[in-house]
């Protein structure tokens, strides 16, 4: 009855339907896949105006409204770790971010980038209100009104570097069940189909929407697919500002390539769009059109654009006295870092964060971030009247689908769930049976909990060991989700029932 009604058991990997398959050799049979990081990125737009036409083409089916962010002397301190304390340092304080100031806007691409340490992660969290520990100071606005963490997560995404999906739903599902959480009430089924084959279309997932997400490193989509997964499951939600952290990490420069097409597809839709990235090569670097240049320490020693064949920030760093120039192919990026370590700050005599503070870029930044604080005339404030996108009938029914699908396509997990209640069972009615009649007045010794306190936590232990990546992964995913603040807690509970 049920094999009659449900999707029967099929083997956990990736599945592709044979019209697809022979579409994609067709394809590839007539030259029409090209190679290659150069053709893998599309230009870059010049302008705001270019941006908001081509997010008119583009013909979305859900209009979003454009967003910048703005912070002003930003500064992040934690509570300073005892481990520190112990070697004499007297401050209460660890500060990780000192006096930040930038802007993210609509349509351009920037690059946050340092060596480590610099506190590009921090930033990019405290912008997305992920820090939930630590003092946070200074302005923060959006489109030039106060940042409300409440409003600003329905019009932000925040893709992680880790790739946490669910292994046994498809790619069509997965986008899917993040709309129907994510995406306003008002969109019906029709619609947020429409909107879900678009992005499947931006991010070039179509070839793969029947195929099973998978394991990581064991079967189903490769680590770029996944990256372009995590990519869509945030577009999906139709946000219109997205932070990356390092989307091209621990890929070759093909698939980076691939990933950064992607991420240029999105900014061109007229989102804004922050990633922090690690040793980009020359192609990919110059696939961005602004960058955030850090130092250790949490302080910014370059903000503004990169030019052509990343031009003004070669030209910036070349007229600080003592600068070596770029040698002709050298990567600007590695070059960039190389120049302004702290190694070569005290080679130097320099201080690269008062050398930018000192600067004609400086005065501009300040005085962009000042013009963009302010509200644009006939503007409103973000407002939502409801905390959540979906009430909570549809949360519970989105994540219910969701866990059918997740169990009914594992029957290993299904199975040792079965045997290990059906153990149990025996076992405790084993221990307990006609128990009352034979001890005095019905009394049960203590040992005999003992007894089965120990069996129960040994059998749970060794039954449920092979499936436990499985089930981090889906706590991973729920959380997640819950960080988007789009799900109740309680139902942080449907994976482990």
């Amino acid at each position: 009855m049920a094999l009659a009604y449900l999707k029967p058991f099929e083997k956990i990997q990736a599945v592709i339907s044979e019209e697809l398959e022979e579409k994609e050799q067709a394809e590839s049979s007539s030259g029409e896949v090209q190679d290659d990081t150069k053709t893998s990125i599309s230009s870059k737009s010049s302008s705001m105006d270019e941006v908001t036409t081509g997010n008119k083409k583009k013909g979305m089916v859900l209009p979003f409204e454009p967003h910048s962010i703005t912070f002003d002397d930003i500064i992040y301190s934690v509570d300073m770790p005892q481990e520190i304390k112990e070697q004499g340092v007297n401050e209460d304080k660890l500060v990780l971010l000192k006096g930040v100031s930038g802007s993210f806007r609509p349509g351009v691409l920037t690059a946050l980038m340092g060596v480590s340490g610099a506190g590009k992660t921090t930033l990019m969290d405290v912008l997305a209100g992920r820090k939930t520990s630590g003092y946070i100071e200074g302005n923060i606005t959006v489109s030039g009104f106060p940042k409300k963490q409440e409003t600003f997560a329905r019009v932000s995404g925040y893709c992680e570097q880790n790739d946490i999906h669910s292994p046994h739903v498809t790619v069509c599902e997965s986008l899917l069940y993040s709309a129907w959480l994510r995406l306003p009430e008002k969109v019906n089924a029709e619609t947020r189909k429409m909107f879900i084959d678009e992005v499947m279309d931006l991010v070039e997932l179509n070839p793969l929407r029947q195929a099973q997400v998978g394991l990581p490193g064991v079967n189903g989509l490769s680590t770029e697919q996944r990256k372009r997964l995590t990519i869509a499951v945030e577009l999906v939600a139709n946000p219109s500002i997205i932070f990356m952290d390092e989307p091209t990490s621990g890929l070759d420069a093909r698939a980076a390539a691939i990933v950064m097409r992607t991420v240029r597809n999105t900014v061109d839709t007229g989102r804004t769009v922050v990633c922090t990235i690690h040793q980009p090569s020359i192609d990919i670097f110059e696939a961005f059109d602004e960058l955030f240049l850090m130092k250790r320490g949490g302080q910014e020693i370059y903000v503004g654009p990169l030019g052509y064949h990343s031009k003004h920030l070669i030209d910036y760093f070349e007229g600080i006295q003592g600068v070596s120039k770029i040698k002709d192919g050298y990567n600007p990026a590695t070059w960039m870092l190389e120049v302004s370590t702290t190694a070569q700050e005290l080679a130097l005599g320099v201080d690269f964060a008062d050398i930018y503070k000192k600067s004609e870029l400086y005065k501009r930044n300040k005085t962009l971030i000042k013009d963009l604080s302010k509200p644009a005339p006939g503007s409103k404030e973000l407002y939502f009247p409801t905390q959540f996108s979906q009430p909570f009938l549809t949360q519970c029914a989105a994540c219910l689908w969701k866990q059918r699908w997740s169990y009914w396509r594992n029957p290993a997990y299904t199975a040792v769930r079965l045997l290990f209640t059906t153990v149990i069972a025996l076992m405790f009615g084993t221990l307990f049976w006609d128990l009352g009649t034979k001890t005095k007045k019905g009394k049960i010794w203590p040992m005999q909990w003992v007894q089965c306190m120990l069996l129960f936590f040994s059998l749970a232990s060794k039954m449920l060991h092979p499936c436990s990546p499985w089930w981090l992964l889906k706590g991973q995913s729920f959380i997640e989700k819950k960080l988007l603040e789009c799900i109740l807690p309680c139902h942080m509970q449907l994976p482990r029932s």
